[in-house]
């Protein structure tokens, strides 16, 4: 396991990268903060989502200011639409520009495909955003893994899916798990705890027991022991071990009450 993301603040946009993607040189990618944008209140600044109750206009030069940045296309960014499941789409070029209100994807909570110049975009404000790249078959995955995605095996899944779909091996899959609501302040109770443990074997690692019936709970090691399962290497795995309620670079649905932005990660096939 390789630990942390890299951070890196460009035209007083601050955003986090992967030092293993960033080697391969095959991938734009990135995940946002809340650093940079034009948004206010409590929404301030760089907020990326169109669900809570900023403005359009603000969301879209949030936008525009992140993909100057990275380098991505603004008009042919494809947006999952995220419900806490399990579905996985696989993205092509007739997907290009299936973003804001004219897309037709939903009930999506993970996006990959094979094709360059297509930016892949998926949200958060505390959930495991997971990054995977196969730099043999030159594939690219994200997938929004909050507890119900991670106890539906979203990771594993989408492993599943590049072998499936594009011959991928697990052993050559490089994954990035990025910035979470992290074990010291994400309290779950038994009902949560309960669906972990029937998941996860190794229980013990993941969740530590509170009075009152609740727990601490680990949800970047679930994510990372359900990938390692699957035969990807440990080495092969960077977990950035940030936590989103903590650090006030980022947003965080429960720090905030749910009044709050959200983080986007990108990431597209050179």
């Amino acid at each position: 396991m390789e630990i942390g993301f890299k951070r890196n603040e460009v035209k007083g946009v601050v955003f986090y990268t992967i030092p293993s993607f960033e080697k391969t040189g095959l991938v734009k990618h990135l995940f946002t903060t809340r650093i940079g944008g034009v948004s206010k209140g409590k929404y301030a600044f760089l907020n990326l989502s169109l669900k809570r109750y900023d403005t359009k206009e603000e969301v879209y030069e949030n936008f525009k200011i992140i993909c100057d940045i990275g380098g991505f296309s603004y008009e042919d960014m494809v947006f999952s639409d995220q419900v806490h499941g399990d579905v996985i789409k696989k993205v092509t070029y007739e997907d290009k520009g299936k973003n804001f209100g004219g897309s037709d994807i939903s009930g999506v909570d993970a996006l990959m495909t094979n094709e360059r110049g297509i930016p892949l975009v998926t949200f958060y404000a505390d959930c495991v955003p997971l990054f995977f790249l196969d730099p043999v078959k030159k594939v690219i995955a994200l997938a929004h893994a909050g507890w119900r995605g991670t106890v539906a095996y979203i990771g594993p899944k989408i492993v599943n899916a590049m072998k499936e779909e594009y011959g991928s091996n697990p052993k050559d899959i490089l994954v990035g798990i990025g910035p979470s609501i992290y074990k010291c302040c994400y309290e779950v109770g038994d009902d949560v705890a309960n669906k972990i443990k029937d998941v996860i074997d190794e229980w013990e690692k993941v969740l530590v027991k509170k009075a009152g019936g609740k727990w601490m709970l680990d949800l970047q090691l679930t994510n990372y022991i359900e990938l390692i399962n699957t035969g990807i290497p440990d080495e092969n795995i960077t977990v950035s071990q940030m936590c989103t309620h903590c650090n006030s670079e980022f947003y965080s649905y429960r720090r905030d009450k749910g009044m709050t932005g959200s983080m986007a990660a990108f990431m597209e096939l050179k």
